[in-house]
């Protein structure tokens, strides 16, 4: 089985869904301490032929706290509108913000759960039938940390391949997984450039500009265009 564990990510760019499709199970890494000014609730989007930084508001935000003990604002409205106002005449604009507003006036603002819900409905919208399971809802050593905790998920859920960002090379070590009957792959996403209205393609933006100038068809041939490592 191979398995992928990420901290949720609101809207996040095109290689976290790759992470996703190429796995059997992702597990949503919701109970761990929650990175202030990183990019669990905050992504780029296009704005006016520039790269423009979007935030979903959260309330009770502290590193001193777990992503689950958050919550998101009631009231999303204002990015909503941004988006509508960003995107609504790009060429899939209509199926794709019907997926976002969905997202957004989800019920539940617990922040795990807020993000959960995005990633399963984009999920849904491109056809990923990876399961989808929360780390807060397995029994597990909390104590270990790092490494040590991955390979210890990895092996309470019988994986034998494990799949992490590009990013996490710096982080895990081959032989470390090797033992413990694990394989390690780090996946690498090639460049991918659409047609973004008449502007200069500016690369990396969130999930959200891929969903609203690409067919489902054509951005599930981006999720497929990378290689493990």
């Amino acid at each position: 089985m191979k398995l992928a564990i990420m901290q949720p990510y609101f809207l996040p760019y095109i290689g976290y869904f790759q992470l996703i499709k190429a796995a059997d199970t992702f597990l949503i890494y919701d109970d761990v301490q929650f990175i202030k000014g990183g990019w669990i609730n905050r992504n780029y989007m296009l704005l006016n032929g520039s790269k423009f930084m979007f935030n979903l508001i959260l309330k009770g935000a502290s590193a001193n706290k777990l992503i689950n003990e958050i919550s998101v604002q009631p009231n999303q409205n204002k990015l909503l509108k941004t988006i509508y106002h960003s995107y609504n005449k790009a060429p899939y604009f209509e199926s794709a913000f019907s997926v976002i507003e969905n997202i957004l006036n989800y019920e539940d603002k617990n922040l795990a759960k807020f993000i959960g819900n995005s990633i399963i409905h984009i999920c849904n919208y491109l056809k990923i039938d990876t399961e989808i399971i929360y780390s807060s809802s397995m029994e597990k050593n909390n104590e270990l940390k790092g490494q040590e905790k991955i390979i210890h998920i990895s092996k309470l859920l019988n994986a034998d391949t494990y799949i992490n960002a590009i990013g996490g090379q710096d982080l895990y070590d081959k032989e470390s997984f090797k033992k413990a009957c694990i394989d390690l792959k780090f996946i690498k996403t090639y460049s991918t450039s659409y047609t973004q209205f008449k502007n200069e393609f500016i690369p990396w933006l969130s999930i959200l500009d891929v969903m609203m100038f690409n067919s489902i068809e054509e951005i599930n041939k981006m999720l497929d265009d990378y290689e493990l490592i």
